[in-house]
Parts: C-alpha cells; sequence; structure tokens
C-alpha cells in the first residue's frame, strides 16, 4: 500500500495535482462516511469544475494521499437531488462498486469489467433494469438504447476507465443513472466527475471495496 500511495502522489505532481505531506486533518465529510478509509473528495469550484482530493484513514486519522486534482462536474453544476437529465452532478456521499473500461483491467481492488459494443447502462426509465450495466446485442436488449431514453452505450473513449458511483442504488425512475468518475475528455460532463485518465488510472488501483466518494459544492 505504501508504495502504491507514492506512486500515485507522484502521478499526481505530473498532472497538475500536489502531493501532500502525510499530517492529520479533519476533512470535511468526516462525519459522514461511517468507518470507510478511502473517501475520495469532490468540492466545487464554480460552475462545471471541481477539485478533488484523495484521502486514507490510518491509526493516525485521515491522512490527505493528493490534492488538488482539476475535476470537471456536470454542465449545469450540481445539485442535492438529481433527475435525468439535468446535466447535474448529485452531492453527497456515495460508494464505488466497481470499476469498468473499454482498456484491459488496470489492477487494484474492485471488481473490473471491460466492456465492448455491446455494453449499456440502461437509462429508460421504464426498464426493469433502469441505472444498472447489461450486456446485449443492441437489437436484442429488452430496453430502449435510443440515447433518448437516457440509456448510454459504454464503448466510448471516456469509458476507457471509469468507476460507477452508486447513485440512485434503489433505482427509483427518474432520480438519475450512470454516474461515474471517469476520464475527461476536456469538458463538462453529463453529471459524472471526471478527471485526467492517467490520474484516474492510478486512483484505481489504489481503491479497495469500501471506498466512497464525498461531493459538495
Amino acid at each position: 500500500m505504501r508504495r502504491l500511495l507514492t506512486l500515485l502522489s507522484v502521478t499526481l505532481l505530473a498532472v497538475g495535482g500536489a502531493p501532500v505531506a502525510h499530517a492529520q486533518v479533519t476533512p470535511w465529510f468526516a462525519q459522514l462516511v461511517g468507518r470507510a478509509t478511502q473517501v475520495i473528495s469532490v468540492v466545487g469550484v464554480g460552475g462545471s469544475k471541481a477539485k478533488m482530493d484523495v484521502y486514507q484513514r490510518t491509526a493516525r486519522g485521515w491522512q490527505p494521499v493528493a490534492a488538488g486534482i482539476p475535476a470537471w462536474i456536470g454542465a449545469n453544476g450540481m445539485a442535492p437531488q438529481t433527475h435525468d437529465g439535468e446535466m447535474k452532478t448529485p452531492m453527497g456521499v456515495f460508494t464505488l462498486d466497481f470499476a469498468f473500461g473499454t482498456a484491459p483491467n488496470p489492477g487494484g481492488g474492485l471488481p473490473y469489467v471491460q466492456v465492448g459494443p455491446n455494453h449499456w447502462w440502461d437509462g429508460d426509465m421504464k426498464s426493469p433494469t433502469y441505472n444498472t450495466m447489461q450486456v446485449c446485442e443492441k437489437s436484442k436488449c429488452p430496453f430502449d438504447t435510443d440515447p433518448a431514453s437516457g440509456t448510454e452505450n459504454l464503448n466510448i473513449p471516456q469509458y476507457v476507465h471509469a468507476v460507477v458511483m452508486g447513485v440512485n442504488k434503489a433505482r427509483v425512475p427518474g432520480n438519475g443513472g450512470a454516474f461515474f468518475l471517469h476520464a475527461t475528455d476536456g469538458g463538462p460532463t453529463a453529471g459524472c466527475v471526471a478527471i485526467d485518465d492517467s490520474t484516474l488510472v492510478d486512483i484505481i488501483r489504489w481503491l479497495r471495496p469500501g471506498a466512497l466518494i464525498a461531493i459538495a459544492q
């Protein structure tokens, strides 16, 4: 783990994030994350931009792993409760359930799915599998695959690597779905959080089950 944290800090320096001393701090989310030991903090800095900080909890308390990673959020900013089509990033504390991508598994502690043309995120609000990953040929999918329905084909450049955020896990139709931490294309997202892919790969390698992402304005 020490080697991974060192590599992460070095990489973040290369892409604009600032490695920080391993001093104990009390981050803003400390009372919101239960017994979690890994937390990614995303705080809006205005418009569709945010700052990401990475934290590890040790026997000495919360330790910053890296700070100041530039991130993109929804084109329309953030909201406490999101809805399909709003182009806003949800605020709150969410699980990081599994990783996926068009690229092979880079390693790490989370389950990883390598996706291709037949992988979808079901955004059809009338579908019983709304807000889940599904695998099917387009002509045989039991849900609406038209992008207007909210369904996404996952075989796109922004999903070279991604981590699923556990937003709307109850799968309430209309309360939003397909929220990921994914590679940036250099601009705002439809509600996800996006960062440089090389930094994301290092984070994926560092993540373990139980990690959380905390998002606030």
